[in-house]
């Protein structure tokens, strides 16, 4: 039989590119519908802090409905509960419900816990040479959203005029549901009975290792000082008097430096070592937070939020890569389960406070609360690189 790595690779490359076309411009309209829904303003990114603890609570059963009926069932059930999240939304916007825009919110979130394991897809069927390029090449898929979703979003919010942003969310169902027939073409082997039935080690003992702390604190840091300080960009560029169009062009270029790393991402982790681009990550992102204090000029915006992406990239892809040295195949469900849970976790309680410090205390403060986080990242990096070159006993790169 073939191998079906590369297949899977492109066609999850391309699902994954659906699904964050769809994000991005829920990204891009949410936190500003949410504005105009609701009565208090600084309740506007309440939706998206609900959407992402959605997303943190299906990550677990998402996982553990896989183990039982395969990668493919599991991503046509998630691109559904999309489809429906994206339509309620809609019709709250008709009907002017902020709760009702809520409950949508929560069900694109909850598509979302599904969408977070397309990159583990990717890797189930990847030589151990080859997983880190396999996750990095999938999330490339972003590249498309990037270029993409910033026009989307700025023809299609006015398309059901006067019911503003409400286009944008009938747009995301269209694509959402275009996801079902690329699944049609991904080839991965159904769960084993013996993969359904062992869960091997007890979970407490996996995420008791070093690999696994280091794994998902600079995957959760990573993430959630992206989402933090994303979420809180729209709002920040209004409030100093930018355009739509001007929030649009800052999030396409944002998403781009997301994503165009995930081309070369993989390399650089079989060459550099993925402790190395774990901590550049965080270095990106930290200067990505110095920037943005540095002033609120249109340039400082995009430099910014480019430098956020790259960091994000870096710290995720790293820490996914790094993820799955310390679990064998019959614990991943549960592992990558509970891993996305934690990242999602902290994108949830970053989601929550952006919109409240950014209304009460301004956009310097949002970046300066990142900092600290930062530096834990960083430290816990350093500390396993000093670590494995001291059990080598040498002092080459490590991996």
């Amino acid at each position: 039989m073939r191998d079906p790595t590369i297949r899977n690779v492109i066609v999850l490359a391309f699902c994954q590119a659906l699904a964050n076309i769809a994000m991005t411009m829920n990204m891009t309209v949410t936190a500003l519908a949410g504005k105009v829904l609701a009565v208090d303003p600084s309740l506007a990114t309440l939706p998206l802090g609900l959407q992402f603890t959605a997303t943190m609570a299906m990550t677990i059963p998402a996982s553990l409905l896989m183990k039982r009926i395969g990668r493919r069932g599991g991503f046509a059930i998630g691109a559904g509960i999309g489809v429906v999240g994206a339509g309620t939304a809609a019709a709250a916007l008709f009907a002017g419900s902020f709760a009702l825009f809520i409950a949508g919110s929560i069900l694109i979130g909850a598509f979302m816990g599904f969408v977070s394991f397309y990159r583990y897809a990717a890797a189930d069927t990847a030589s151990e040479a080859f997983k880190s390029r396999a996750i990095s090449l999938v999330l490339a898929g972003g590249v498309i959203a990037a270029l993409i979703s910033p026009t989307l979003a700025d023809k299609s919010f006015q398309l059901l005029s006067p019911v503003t942003f409400s286009g944008t969310y009938v747009g995301m169902m269209v694509i959402m549901a275009s996801i079902w027939g690329l699944l049609l073409f991904v080839r991965i082997p159904p769960p084993t009975a013996a993969e359904r039935g062992d869960s091997g080690r007890p979970l407490t003992t996996i995420i008791a290792q070093p690999v696994f702390l280091v794994a998902a604190g600079g995957a959760m840091i990573g993430y959630g000082s992206m989402t933090f300080v994303m979420t809180a960009t729209p709002l920040a560029m209004v409030a100093c008097g930018y355009v739509f169009t001007d929030t649009t062009s800052v999030i396409q270029w944002h998403v781009l430096g997301m994503f165009v790393p995930s081309f070369f991402t993989g390399h650089l982790i079989a060459r550099f070592g993925v402790l190395r681009i774990m901590l550049i990550g965080a270095l990106a992102l930290a200067a990505a937070g110095v920037i943005n204090q540095s002033g609120i000029e249109l340039v400082q915006f995009y430099a910014g939020l480019i430098l956020l992406g790259i960091g994000w990239n870096f710290l995720y892809i790293g820490g996914s890569t790094f993820l799955t040295e310390c679990y064998a195949p019959a614990e991943k469900a549960k592992v990558q389960g509970f891993f996305d849970f934690m990242i999602f976790a902290s994108s949830a309680s970053a989601s929550f406070l952006a919109g409240a410090l950014q209304h009460v205390y301004g956009w310097q403060v949002v970046n300066w609360v990142v900092l600290p986080l930062i530096a834990v990242a960083g430290i816990l990096i350093v500390t396993m690189m000093v670590t494995r070159k001291r059990a080598a006993g040498i002092s080459t790169p490590v991996a």
